[in-house]
């Protein structure tokens, strides 16, 4: 596991595309701000996706959401900004784990 604050310390925002800022919401009822507040929310445990990394690093995060919606994220860091790449409700495995 990777402390989420080495990662974000540097962060100043997020950063959408035309394209990917609906795909969450269109492929699992997940909006870009719900994707957005776990990263304010605590707990928040963030890995290194080593297996689906090749030209910069990838993470996986799991979060809660304001109204208290647990999700996993896909994620990178480029240019100071949070890009997201995906976003889910968790499976039982991942609540499990994030109720630790």
């Amino acid at each position: 596991m990777v402390k989420p604050n080495k990662i974000l310390v540097n962060c100043t925002g997020f950063e959408w595309d035309h394209g990917n800022i609906t795909k969450n919401w269109d492929k699992h009822d997940v909006s870009a701000i719900e994707c957005e507040q776990i990263f304010f929310n605590k707990p928040l445990i963030v890995k290194r996706d080593s297996k689906h990394f090749k030209l910069e690093n990838r993470y996986y995060a799991l979060g809660r959401t304001d109204m208290n919606r647990l999700l996993f994220a896909v994620f990178t860091v480029r240019n100071e900004k949070i890009r997201i790449i995906s976003a889910r409700d968790m499976t039982v495995p991942e609540m499990e784990r994030y109720q630790r």
